[in-house]
């Protein structure tokens, strides 16, 4: 059976639209190809045959000041869907942090439209915290963690998860700031680490995104 590319799951996952009627638009922001054929990718209307180049361009012009930042030990399914929703958050940036590969299934192409640093160990990450001044708030239910729903994150926060599972490790709790959890009312110990991210985004969202 043949695999499927990046792309091509992308562009089978959303209907987008058939080629553009003419005339054409003018500008170099256009993707001559995108016109011809259509665009199928999964992008706002706003962004319809533009190239990524000048998708990227447009959302550089109002990023958050929001950063996330995931651990990379077990080439973990979920760090894709972490950086889809980051990217839905417009964030300022995605640090992986351990391995340097890391499972883009998830992403649908999203990590094209965002910034992904990557951080080879716990001391470069938190290296990179000091020098941008940024505040490491880590999301897991770990012993001393604020529920999450009654705290102000700050603005320049960057929240810290761990692999599914495990769970963020004592190394990398040390450089966190903050602890918050997620309260839960079911039997289950923890949820998806990949929801866990889009709620803290959401909830960051509701106090600063601009």
């Amino acid at each position: 059976m043949a695999t499927l590319s990046d792309d091509e799951v992308a562009a089978v996952s959303a209907p987008g639209v058939g080629p553009h009627p003419l005339p054409w638009p003018d500008g170099e922001r256009y993707d001559p190809e995108l016109l011809a054929e259509g665009d199928r990718r999964n992008v706002s209307d706003t962004y319809r045959y533009l190239t990524v180049e000048a998708i990227v361009a447009d959302l550089d012009t109002r990023r958050q000041p929001l950063h996330v930042a995931i651990q990379n030990w077990e080439h973990d399914f979920n760090i894709g869907s972490m950086v889809r929703t980051a990217n839905a958050f417009n964030v300022g940036g995605v640090h992986i942090i351990g391995r340097r590969r890391w499972n883009r299934r998830g992403a649908m192409v999203t990590d094209r439209y965002l910034t992904v640093q990557h951080h080879a160990s716990v001391a470069d990450f938190a290296t990179w915290l000091s020098a941008e001044a940024y505040t490491a708030v880590g999301v897991d239910n770990l012993a001393g963690a604020v529920p999450l729903e009654t705290t102000e994150l700050p603005e320049r926060a960057c929240l810290v998860f761990g692999s599914e599972g495990p769970g963020l490790t004592d190394e990398l709790v040390t450089v966190c700031q903050q602890l918050v959890a997620i309260t839960q009312y079911g039997s289950t110990r923890s949820i998806n680490a990949g929801a866990a991210a889009a709620i803290a985004m959401y909830h960051w969202a509701l106090r600063w995104a601009r």
